[in-house]
């Protein structure tokens, strides 16, 4: 569990001795490409970490239409936090993009890291101010950014994801259509843009 393991010592702050001791408080799901880890109207019982694979949190319209809201590569987190804190049903679906392996973390897991490891408090606050600053900035940009504006920060916030994801699904990320996508690419491409797919 490589990158749970770094994931607990680097951002959590636990001490690297002690990383294999939280094994006991999460479990390990192997899940295929296109399987759900959530739908709509079930209960979220889990924030999913992703050991390997990739995974996308999306809702589906009334016309049909998905709308992605996050992308989750390797040692991401993602969850519904209203469902799984409030015990609301689902309104959107959690699927596996790529064959996966996800850990499943229970919504306590945090507060038994916080009892064993206080140190682990303060991180755990930064990690949630920044998870807030984040969908307030992804609010911002689907209400006021340019289409090439938001493909850019969808480079910087997943550089990796470029060659494992269709352009469709990055237009739905993007709140765009796929030709808009196409010519935004091209509009890039004529500039000389050419970014970084490692």
């Amino acid at each position: 569990m490589k990158n749970i393991n770094n994931y607990l010592s680097k951002v959590l702050d636990v001490p690297l001795e002690k990383v294999n001791l939280c094994s006991l408080h999460y479990e390990v799901k192997k899940i295929h490409k296109n399987q759900f880890l959530l739908q709509y109207g079930e209960i979220c019982r889990y924030i999913y970490f992703v050991e390997k694979g990739l995974l996308k949190m999306y809702s589906i319209d009334k016309n049909g239409k998905e709308h992605i809201i996050q992308f989750a590569p390797e040692s991401w987190l993602i969850s519904d936090r209203s469902s799984l804190y409030f015990n609301e049903k689902s309104i959107y679906y959690i699927e596996a993009v790529e064959d996966s392996e996800v850990l499943l973390l229970h919504p306590d897991f945090i507060n038994k890291l916080i009892g064993e490891f206080p140190n682990s408090l303060e991180k755990s606050d930064i990690l949630l101010q920044k998870h807030i600053k984040s969908l307030q900035d992804r609010i911002n940009s689907l209400l006021g950014e340019t289409a090439e504006e938001r493909y850019m920060k969808f480079i910087k916030m997943y550089p990796d994801l470029l060659m494992r994801v269709p352009q469709w699904m990055i237009a739905s990320y993007l709140g765009i259509t796929p030709e808009s996508l196409s010519r935004v690419r091209k509009e890039l491409a004529r500039k000389n843009f050419v970014p970084d797919s490692k």
